[in-house]
C-alpha cells in the first residue's frame, strides 16, 4: 500500500485524520466517511492492535459502516469513527482522552463521537472537557449516558422478529442463543434473552464476565474458538468484527445470525455463503442501530426517550422489509440492506 488512497478499505472517505500527541501517548485515527446526510457520528474505539495498519483498516471499515447504519435509521448524520490505539504497559488514560478531545476540535465539527469498544461514559466526560463534539454523556441538558443498553435493546427486538420469521415461534422461550462477547452490549443482550426464557451459550476472554453470566444467567460457557460450532438456534456476534469468515462459516450450526458487533462479515461474499447454507443473516448495521439512535437524540439538544423507542421499532420494520425482499428475490440480505442505505445517501446527495 503506497498511500491511504490505495488501501483496499478506502471508499472515497471525505477525511482521514491521523491524531498524535507524544506527551499523552495518544495515537489514533479519525475517519469521516460521509457528511452527505449531516455531520458524521459514530463511536470511538480504544483497542490494542497488533499493528498500526490494523487500526487504520478498522477506522476505514467502521466509518463506512456508520454511513450505512445512519442512513438505515434515518438520522441527520453521516458516518464517522474514531480509533485510539491503546498503549502497552502503563499509561495516563485521562491524558490520552483529553488529547483526543483536542484532536476532535481540529476535525472541526465534521465528526461527533460517543462510546465504542473499550470506552466508557467517564472517558466521554474527559473528552467533553476539551470539546463539544461528543455525546454519550451522563450529565447535561440532553445527556443520556452510555448508549450500549439501547444498542442491546434494538438487537433483542430484531432477534425476536428473526426467530418468529425463521423458526415460526412467537417468543424466544426455550430458544438457544450463542453469544460471542460479553461487553457492555453483549451482557445486556444476554440479560434480556435470559429474562425472556432463552438458553444461553457464551464465550469471552473476560473470565469475570463468564463467571457472572454462568452464575446470574445460567449460561453455558465455552471456549472462544468453540462458540461458532455450538448447537444453537441463533448466533449473536457481540465482540469485534470479522466473526463470520472463511474458517468459521463452515462451523456454524445456527439458523440465524443476529448480533451487535460491527462488520461481522470478514468479506462481502460471506453473506452469500450464509444464504447458501440457509442461515438468515440480519445485517449488523441494521440491528445494532440503537446506540446511534440514542446518540442522535442527544445531539439534537433534547433527548426524547419516546422518539428513541419508536426508532427501535423502526429497526424491526426495516429488517422485516429486507427479509421480505430476500424471500421474494432470493438475493442475500446484506446486498439488499446496502442497496437501501446507498440509495438513501445518494438521495441526500441529490438534495
Amino acid at each position: 500500500m503506497s498511500s491511504i488512497f490505495d488501501h483496499p478499505d478506502f471508499d472515497d472517505h471525505e477525511c482521514v485524520t491521523i491524531v498524535s500527541d507524544p506527551d499523552s501517548g495518544l495515537s489514533g485515527i479519525i475517519a469521516v466517511h460521509s457528511t452527505v446526510l449531516g455531520p458524521s457520528a459514530g463511536g470511538t474505539r480504544f483497542w490494542m492492535y497488533d499493528e498500526s495498519a490494523d487500526a487504520i483498516t478498522d477506522a476505514l471499515r467502521l466509518s463506512r459502516a456508520m454511513s450505512l447504519k445512519n442512513a438505515m435509521v434515518s438520522i441527520p448524520h453521516g458516518g464517522g469513527k474514531g480509533v485510539i490505539i491503546r498503549p502497552s504497559g502503563t499509561f495516563d488514560r485521562e491524558a490520552i482522552f483529553s488529547a483526543y478531545g483536542r484532536a476532535l476540535n481540529r476535525v472541526g465539527g465534521a465528526y461527533y463521537t460517543a462510546e465504542d469498544v473499550g470506552v466508557s461514559p467517564d472517558d466521554m466526560r474527559v473528552i467533553h472537557t476539551q470539546t463539544s463534539f461528543v455525546a454519550g454523556l451522563e450529565e447535561g441538558v440532553a445527556a443520556s449516558g452510555d448508549p450500549s443498553p439501547i444498542t442491546a435493546d434494538g438487537v433483542f427486538r430484531c432477534l425476536k422478529f428473526a426467530v418468529t420469521h425463521k423458526l415460526g415461534q412467537a417468543d424466544i422461550s426455550g430458544i438457544s442463543v450463542s453469544i460471542q462477547g460479553l461487553g457492555h452490549v453483549g451482557y445486556t443482550l444476554a440479560e434480556q434473552l435470559h429474562a425472556a426464557g432463552a438458553k444461553l451459550i457464551v464465550a469471552d476472554i473476560n473470565e469475570a464476565a463468564l463467571t457472572k453470566a454462568q452464575t446470574e444467567l445460567n449460561a453455558q460457557v465455552v471456549d472462544i474458538d468453540a462458540i461458532f460450532a455450538v448447537d444453537a438456534d441463533v448466533f449473536a456476534p457481540c465482540a469485534l468484527g470479522g466473526a463470520i469468515n472463511s474458517q468459521t462459516l463452515p462451523m456454524l450450526k445456527a439458523k440465524i445470525i443476529c448480533g451487535a458487533a460491527n462488520n461481522q462479515l470478514a468479506t462481502a461474499d460471506m453473506a452469500e455463503g450464509l444464504a447458501a447454507r440457509g442461515i438468515l443473516y440480519c445485517p449488523d448495521y441494521v440491528v445494532n442501530g440503537g446506540g446511534i439512535i440514542n446518540v442522535a437524540s442527544e445531539l439534537s439538544g433534547t433527548y426524547d426517550p419516546q422518539w428513541v423507542d419508536g426508532k427501535l421499532d423502526g429497526l424491526v420494520e426495516t429488517l422485516a422489509d429486507i427479509i421480505k425482499q430476500h424471500d421474494v428475490t432470493g438475493r442475500n440480505t446484506d446486498v439488499i440492506a446496502e442497496e437501501i442505505a446507498l440509495a438513501r445517501i445518494a438521495a441526500g446527495k441529490r438534495a
